[in-house]
This record gives structure tokens, C-alpha cells and sequence, in this order.
């Protein structure tokens, strides 16, 4: 345990020596927690909205501000008849366009149904599905306020009284989803690279043939190399959860201890791929490239960290069941939005258990081989 320890300290040192290192396994997943905490927000708010009212009446006035005062949408401009629509979309005027036809008021005091067309700029799939989720909440409430003023106080029970409750994320917004999803790809990005350029080093500056021939034994060597970044990753979790609890008010509501266990299982399997990495790797630069394809592009897209995993071709469902990044994000949503523990996630900590030894006794046996 001694030669373990020893071989701990020596790569703590040789840490401590380089800045640049230790920037990479503490300062980045902090300033990448900022940066795409920041940048990706699916939230839209305030989206410009141009008028065209035909009509000029007190509802179709009434019906403008409705959209207006839900702070979904700002009112740029009104468009006077003959406006050509899609000019205004085109020119990003607009990214939407709500047009209240002539006979609108009329109608509806004539206790009719009255249409209105509501143009969404569809260039950008996801805003628009956003758009048009608020245009029917925004229509929704100005229908139910009809119905009311039509039945009158005669009809006082008329109706459904509808009072939606949303639980663990009461104001939807994205950023308490994507920030548990951050913490996972950037835990899985910097483990896999700072552990794989660790052995990889070791072997271009020949000081792997020094280890050798002393009395330490390949598998001593190993985890000796590999717990100082356990120890880093660990303190760069705290600090990315700091981080996310002041920048971003994302507070864990569940418990330390539930977390902690799932993310030392799911660090001991990123730490082992990055052994694994290493074991094919002849160079830093290849090591790099390879970590960085095979850690970052599935835990962006094969994790539902930010594509649903359902909405995928069956194909690429089939092939998320091998990415741990999944399974991690699952608790860790469940855990830090949800308050609950680790017993609805038995599958996923299993799962993370298997991966785990399983990447890690795979590297260890090449590397021993390739040491022995």
C-alpha cells in the first residue's frame, strides 16, 4: 500500500508542478459549466412579435395585448394591410406574426367562433415548438375568459377549472435540466483525458522504463497513478456544484451521500476508460484526439443530456444503452431536482457498477500485459 501512495504523492507533485494541468482538471469544468450554462438555454422569451389587425376593434386590440403581457412576446411592429409576412421573417423582423382578419370583434359578439392565424418562423425547428406552445397557453386563457363573460354570473360552476402544478421545476426552466447534464459531460471529459495523457506521458519521456525495473508491480503503478485524479475529479464536482448553486440557483435536494456514490462509480468508469485510451495510445495528441471523441460526442448526444433519447432512430437507441453518461444523468437528475435517493435507480447504478469494472479490468489487463 506503501508503493501505492508513493506513486500518489509523485503524481500529485508532478501536478502541482504543472499549471496547466491542474487548470484543466479544476478551472475548466468550472468555466465550462459557465460557459455552456450560459449559452444554452432552450428558454424563449420576449420573441418579437409583429401585428397585423385587420379588424380594429376593442377584442382584436384585447387579443394583441394578451400576447403582449405574458412576456413570451414583444410587440416590434404593426403591419398594415397588404404587409408582405414573410418579408418580415425573412428580414428577422419577426418570429412571429399574428393576424386578426376583419369581422374578428364582430364575431365573437355574435357568440360565434373567430379565427385568427398565428406565423411562426419555423427556420429554427426548436423555437418555433417553443412559440407555438406559448401561442396556445396565451389563446387558452383568452378563450376561457370568453366563456366566462358568455355565460355570466347565471353559470357560476360552468366550465373545468383547470390548476396545473408542475413538480421539481416549477418555472420550466432549461437550465435547471441542462446543468445536471453538464456535470455529467464534463466529469466524463476531463477524467478520461487527464488519466489517459497521465500514462501516456509517462511513455514518451521514457520514465515508464524506469518504473519498470523498480520493485513496484504494474497493477501498483496503476491505481497509484490513477487515485490523485479520483481525489481531482472529486474536488472539481464540489466545485462545479458551488458553482452551479450560485451561478444558476441549481441546489441539490437530494442526498450528498446518494450523490456521492453515483458519481465515484461513474468517475471510476471514466477514470478506467481513460486507462484504456491510454493503452492504445502511442502519443499525448492521439491519446487527446481519442479521449476527446470517444468521452464528449456520446455524453452530448447518446446521453439525452440534450437530445431526448426517444426521439432517436432505433439504431442510435440501441447504442445509448452503452453510454454511461446516460445512466449517470438519470440519477443525477433524479437526485439534485427530484430530492430522491438511490433506490428508484438500482438499473442505473448497476449499470454504472459493470461499466465501470468492466472498462477497468479491460485496461488493466493491457497494460499489465503490456508492462509485464
Amino acid at each position: 500500500m506503501r508503493k501505492i501512495w508513493a506513486v500518489a504523492l509523485k503524481e500529485l507533485r508532478q501536478i502541482a508542478r504543472d499549471p496547466l494541468t491542474l487548470t484543466m482538471l479544476l478551472g475548466i469544468p468550472a468555466g465550462m459549466l459557465l460557459l455552456y450554462g450560459f449559452a444554452l438555454n432552450f428558454d424563449v422569451k420576449h420573441a418579437a412579435l409583429v401585428a397585423q389587425d385587420r379588424d380594429h376593434s376593442a377584442a382584436s386590440r384585447e387579443l394583441i395585448s394578451s400576447f403582449v403581457n405574458s412576456t413570451y412576446f414583444d410587440l416590434v411592429t404593426d403591419a398594415p394591410e397588404g404587409t408582405d409576412l414573410e418579408r418580415l421573417a425573412e428580414l428577422r423582423i419577426a418570429k412571429a406574426v399574428l393576424v386578426i382578419p376583419r369581422g374578428y370583434g364582430s364575431t365573437l359578439d355574435a357568440g360565434r367562433r373567430a379565427e385568427v392565424q398565428f406565423l411562426v418562423d419555423g427556420a429554427d425547428a426548436l423555437t418555433a415548438t417553443t412559440l407555438l406552445g406559448y401561442a396556445t397557453s396565451v389563446l387558452s386563457r383568452v378563450n376561457a375568459d370568453l366563456l366566462a363573460k358568455e355565460l355570466g354570473p347565471s353559470h357560476p360552476e360552468a366550465g373545468i377549472a383547470y390548476s396545473p402544478r408542475i413538480w421539481y421545476n416549477p418555472e420550466l426552466e432549461s437550465t435547471q435540466f441542462l446543468v445536471p447534464g453538464l456535470i455529467g459531460f464534463i466529469l466524463m471529459l476531463t477524467a478520461v483525458i487527464s488519466t489517459a495523457l497521465s500514462v501516456v506521458r509517462e511513455k514518451e519521456r521514457g520514465t515508464m522504463e524506469q518504473l519498470r525495473v523498480t520493485a513496484l508491480r504494474p497493477g501498483q503503478l496503476i491505481v497509484g497513478k490513477t487515485l490523485p485524479y479520483l481525489a481531482i475529479s472529486l474536488a472539481a464536482t464540489v466545485v462545479i456544484l458551488a458553482a452551479a448553486r450560485v451561478l444558476f440557483a441549481v441546489e441539490v435536494r437530494g442526498p450528498y451521500l446518494a450523490l456521492f456514490v453515483a458519481t465515484l462509480l461513474y468517475l471510476f468508469g471514466a477514470l478506467g476508460f481513460g486507462l484504456l485510451v491510454s493503452s492504445f495510445s502511442r502519443s499525448q495528441a492521439m491519446a487527446f484526439q481519442v479521449g476527446l471523441i470517444t468521452s464528449m460526442l456520446p455524453a452530448i448526444f447518446l446521453s439525452g443530456f440534450i437530445f431526448p433519447i426517444r426521439s432517436m432512430p432505433l439504431v442510435l437507441q440501441w447504442v445509448t444503452w452503452a453510454v454511461p453518461a446516460r445512466y449517470y444523468l438519470i440519477v443525477l437528475r433524479g437526485v439534485i431536482l427530484k430530492g430522491a435517493g438511490l433506490a428508484p435507480y438500482k438499473d442505473q447504478i448497476a449499470f454504472l457498477t459493470i461499466f465501470a469494472l468492466a472498462v477497468t479490468g479491460i485496461a488493466w489487463m493491457r497494460l499489465v500485459r503490456s508492462e509485464g
